[in-house]
C-alpha cells in the first residue's frame, strides 16, 4: 500500500476514536465510530484476497447494523428525554438498546458470530489493529453511560463461557485469539457496573499482552498450531518467553495478566457476587486449556513431516523488534505493581 494511502488511513482511525472519546453528544460519537470503521476497511482489504474481501465485507456489514442501531438508541432517548448527552441516558429501553449495539461492535457473546470469521481473514497485523484499538471507542462510550443493568453481567458471563469453549477446537491462531479477545471482553464488562476503573485497567493489560503475542506470531509468521512447531529454529529466545506470554493471557501468577482477574474477583466477592467471580474464574479455566496447548506446540512438539508451507532456512530480514520487547516486558513483569495500580485506581 502506498505509505502517503497508509499514513491518511491510520490518521482517520486515530481521528474517529480521538472524535468519540472527546464527545458528550451522541451524533458526534456515532460520527467518530463511523470515521472508525471507514478507515479500517481498505486496511483489511488490501491484500485482494477473496477471503480478506469476505472478512471486509462481514465487519462492514456488523458495523453498519451496530451504528444505526446506536443512531436509533440515540433519538430514541432524545424523544423520550429531550438530551442528546450520551451521560443522559435515563430511559431503560434506549440504554438497553444501545448496550446491545456496542455489544455487537465489539463482539460480545452471543453478538460474537461475525468476529472469529473477520479475524480469520485478515493478516496478523491488521487484526492487530482489530483486537485492539477498535475496541477503545465503543469502550469509551461504555464508559460514559455508566449502565446499572444485570445485561452486563449475562453478557459478561457468556462472553467468558463462549470465549473459552469456542478456541477448544481451534487449529488456526487468528481464531484463537479472536475467542480468546471475547472472553477478556466478558471479563471487563463484568465489573464495568461496580468499578469502571478496574474495566480499564483490565483492557489495558489486555491490549499489552495481545500485543505481544500477535507481534510474536508476526515475527515467526505462524498462522496455525502446526506452524508454531517450527518456530524455535527461527527465534528459540522468543519461542521460550512465548509460554510465559501465553500463560499471562491466561490469568496466572506471577505474572503481569494475573491482577486485573484477581482485583475483578476480589471487587465481585466484595459485592456479595461469589457465585459470579466462581463461574468466571472457572470459565477462565477453558481458556488456559488452549493457552496451555499452544504452549505445549511451541515448546515440547516437533515440526510434523507434512507442513504444506517450506521450512524457512535462510535468515529473515531484520524487523522492528521494539514494540515487541517493550510488550513483552510488560506482559511478564508487571504484577509486583499492583500496589501502585490500586493506588491510581482509589485516587
Amino acid at each position: 500500500m502506498n505509505p502517503y494511502i497508509l499514513a491518511s488511513l491510520l490518521f482517520g482511525l486515530g481521528l474517529g476514536t480521538t472524535i468519540t472519546f472527546a464527545s458528550s453528544h451522541w451524533l458526534l460519537a456515532w460520527m467518530g465510530l463511523e470515521i472508525n470503521t471507514l478507515a479500517i476497511l481498505p486496511l483489511m482489504a488490501q491484500h485482494h484476497h477473496p477471503r480478506a474481501v469476505e472478512a471486509t465485507t462481514k465487519y462492514f456489514l456488523t458495523q453498519a447494523t451496530a451504528a444505526a442501531t446506536i443512531l436509533f438508541a440515540s433519538t430514541t432517548n432524545a424523544w423520550l428525554t429531550g438530551q442528546w448527552d450520551i451521560l443522559q441516558m435515563a430511559h431503560p429501553l434506549p440504554t438497553t438498546i444501545v448496550l446491545l449495539a456496542l455489544a455487537l461492535k465489539i463482539g460480545l457473546a452471543p453478538m460474537h458470530a461475525w468476529m472469529p470469521e473477520v479475524l480469520q481473514g485478515l493478516d496478523l497485523t491488521t487484526g492487530l489493529i482489530m483486537s485492539t484499538w477498535q475496541k477503545l471507542a465503543p469502550f469509551a462510550l461504555l464508559l460514559q453511560i455508566q449502565p446499572n443493568t444485570s445485561i452486563l453481567v449475562v453478557l459478561g458471563l457468556t462472553s467468558t463461557l463462549i470465549g473459552g469453549w469456542g478456541g477448544l477446537n481451534q487449529t488456526q491462531l487468528r481464531k484463537i485469539l479472536a475467542y480468546s479477545s471475547i472472553a477478556h471482553l466478558g471479563w471487563m464488562l463484568l465489573i464495568l457496573q461496580f468499578t469502571p476503573s478496574l474495566t480499564i485497567l483490565a483492557l489495558l493489560m489486555y491490549i499489552i499482552m495481545t500485543s505481544s503475542l500477535f507481534l510474536a506470531f508476526k515475527l515467526n509468521k505462524a498462522t496455525n498450531i502446526n506452524t508454531l512447531a517450527t518456530a524455535w529454529t527461527k527465534s528459540p529466545v522468543l519461542t521460550s518467553l512465548a509460554p510465559l506470554l501465553l500463560l499471562s493471557l491466561g490469568g496466572l501468577p506471577p505474572l503481569s495478566g494475573f491482577m486485573p482477574k484477581w482485583l475483578i474477583l476480589q471487587e465481585l466477592t466484595k459485592q456479595s457476587l461469589p457465585l459470579t467471580a466462581t463461574f468466571a474464574a472457572l470459565t477462565a479455566l477453558l481458556s488456559l486449556y488452549f493457552y496451555l496447548r499452544l504452549s505445549y506446540t511451541m515448546t515440547l512438539t516437533m515440526a510434523p513431516n507434512n507442513l504444506t508451507g517450506t521450512t524457512p532456512w535462510r535468515l529473515s530480514p531484520l524487523q522492528m523488534t521494539m514494540p515487541l520487547v517493550l510488550s513483552t516486558s510488560l506482559s511478564t513483569l508487571l504484577l509486583p505493581l499492583t500496589p501502585a495500580a490500586i493506588a491510581l485506581l482509589t485516587f
